[in-house]
């Protein structure tokens, strides 16, 4: 199949047109950074996060009203993936302890009402959990999936049939979907995810992900530099940087402005920050490639006239496999969920966004190379 097989367009006749459009672009990226600033998800900043689907089209205003009584703190709520969906998300680590007493009392009064006149001891607790001792097997079978069904995360201490303990844990999110569970009696809900990071964690996650971005970006270089020249490998990498950059400001100019689009910086995103690396680098290769082939073959003509010829020549493969590729990230955006939503934003952003690159950053930085080296560029 071949797309505009005689196409000849003066690409780098029109690169200043197109400087201004990428000074304008990191531009708007530097503002929305550093004025709104990126929003980072639990992989980062820990804390613990919920994600509930409920059976029947839910209010949040009523959810957060809920939630914010439950004492945890700060609490961020907002809808996740429709209107029955919900994401709660709070910084703390634990039940704060003035809130451990309301637990106990909610966990003994699911314990009285099932079984009047019984008293379940506690023979141990943990910063999370608490072991109840009840005064038969049979009895601490029932309550097992009686606290389940509460909303609590149970497990029997032994499988062996004389067991007489249950151990509860009191994590927050247990806390939170035994609350809700009692308040929404009417519209039942499950449990989509749910994700505890602590700070330490969140912190060296953060670190290794620039890091893995830096390091990627450093391997390309030196790997373009050997397989073309130097000012080649520059100019590609130059372009990873616009790209990455630029795709940061959308994320964090656009952030809360999409309904059911999160755009918070995840471990996720990060990895499609490497996909979309790999994309925009594999775009920029085969022009390359191109454009060494040209040289070689026409030693005579200037440079920007070589470049343009293989950016015609590559055009018809780029927008073939720019569409497929929108295909996909278009489907995953639409029905592949909140999770995927962002990972999928992000490459259909970095498809653009490299593709345009490739011809405009990288290209034309090789090309201003050549003009200021007097064309010493071969091969």
């Amino acid at each position: 199949m071949r797309v505009f097989e005689n196409l000849n367009v003066d690409f780098m006749g029109k690169r200043k047109l197109f400087y201004y459009i990428s000074g304008a672009l990191i531009l708007l990226s530097l503002i929305g950074i550093f004025v709104r600033g990126l929003q980072y998800g639990i992989d980062f900043k820990g804390g613990t996060e919920i994600g509930i689907q409920f059976t029947k089209s839910i209010e949040i205003a009523d959810v957060r009203k809920q939630v914010e009584k439950i004492g945890l703190g700060n609490v961020e709520v907002k809808t996740f993936g429709g209107s029955t969906g919900i994401l709660i998300r709070t910084d703390a680590q634990e039940i704060p302890q003035k809130e451990i007493p309301k637990v106990y009392e909610r966990i003994n009064t699911i314990i009285s009402n099932t079984y009047p006149g019984v008293t379940a001891t506690i023979i141990d607790t943990t910063n999370n959990s608490a072991t109840f001792n009840f005064p038969d097997s049979s009895i601490a079978e029932v309550m097992n999936n009686k606290l389940y069904q509460a909303g609590f995360q149970t497990a029997k201490v032994s499988e062996e049939s004389s067991n007489t303990g249950v151990v509860v844990r009191i994590g927050i999110a247990d806390w939170i979907k035994e609350n809700l569970t009692t308040k929404y009696t009417d519209n039942p809900f499950t449990v989509l995810k749910e994700e505890k990071v602590g700070p330490k964690i969140g912190a060296e996650l953060k670190t290794d992900a620039l890091l893995a971005v830096f390091l990627s970006l450093v391997v390309i270089l030196i790997y373009l530099g050997f397989r073309f020249k130097f000012a080649f490998a520059i100019g590609a990498v130059a372009a990873l940087f616009h790209d990455v950059f630029i795709t940061l400001g959308l994320f964090a100019a656009l952030y809360g402005v999409i309904p059911g689009l999160n755009l918070e910086i995840s471990i996720s995103i990060v990895a499609a920050f490497l996909t979309l690396t790999g994309y925009s680098i594999n775009d920029t290769v085969i022009v390359f490639d191109r454009v060494r082939e040209d040289v070689k073959i026409h030693k005579s003509l200037p440079l920007e006239v070589n470049i343009n010829r293989a950016i015609n020549k590559t055009m018809s493969r780029t927008i073939i496999t720019g569409l497929t590729t929108f295909i996909v990230v278009i489907i995953l955006i639409l029905i592949g969920g909140e999770v995927l939503r962002g990972f999928a934003f992000a490459l259909f952003i970095g498809i653009i966004i490299g593709t345009y690159s490739s011809i405009f950053v990288a290209s034309a930085f090789v090309l201003e190379y050549d003009k200021k080296t007097k064309g010493k560029i071969e091969f």
